[in-house]
């Protein structure tokens, strides 16, 4: 796990950039274009990069985490928005399994929501096979006031409140609307390891 102050020289590596003192790795991203009769001026200086660094930084840093959560940055300071969260529900159908997501933070963040997906194959209707993730503040009712902590208490209630009202594995959700009994015993199966119909889990517990 990367220490916080690693994050610091990360965003004062940045404000150097804007300074002048090296070239900005993508200008694109944070280009100010100013068009007057035939002249074009670019401003390199102002950038949604460093403005989107600056909010991430500062999320990471007020993180309140569960006590069931852990968080890490496997490729050190250089890819700072690109991290993995670990939960491990402690009650509900998937108590003691262990899950890992992975986060893609954008430049523009917090004005996009971060790209999450589910790296541990898990038998839950609002996650499908492929990792895709159910989750309504990534998608339609994400705001700019939300933030990084916001985002992993909304997967930690996937795992203690699956809803089956808007699936992504409609077949879980179907028996989990049904049967729950049925569901509780399809997920103690998933997460032992080993096939549950034609899909084989990973154990994760």
């Amino acid at each position: 796990m990367i220490r916080l102050f690693k994050v610091k020289e990360k965003q004062r590596e940045i404000s150097e950039n804007a300074n002048g003192r090296a070239p900005v790795k993508k200008q694109s991203a944070g280009e100010l274009r100013l068009h007057k009769g035939d002249i074009t001026t670019e401003c390199f200086y102002f950038t949604s990069e460093i403005l989107g660094f600056d909010l991430f930084f500062q999320d990471i840093s007020e993180l309140n985490l569960p006590k069931t959560t852990t968080i890490e940055f496997p490729n050190g300071k250089d890819e700072l928005m690109n991290f993995e969260v670990s939960i491990r529900p402690d009650e509900g159908f998937y108590r003691d399994g262990t899950f890992m997501f992975t986060f893609q933070v954008s430049p523009i963040y917090p004005h996009e929501a971060p790209k999450v997906k589910c790296k541990t194959k898990v038998y839950h209707p609002n996650i499908d096979l492929e990792g895709n993730v159910c989750l309504n503040i990534l998608r339609e009712d994400w705001k700019p006031v939300l933030n990084i902590n916001t985002v992993i208490y909304g997967l930690h209630h996937l795992f203690t409140e699956p809803n089956c009202e808007d699936p992504l594995n409609h077949d879980a959700a179907a028996v989990l609307k049904d049967n729950p009994k049925l569901f509780e015993s399809n997920v103690r199966r998933a997460m032992g390891g080993g096939y549950l119909g034609n899909t084989y889990f990973s154990r994760c517990t």
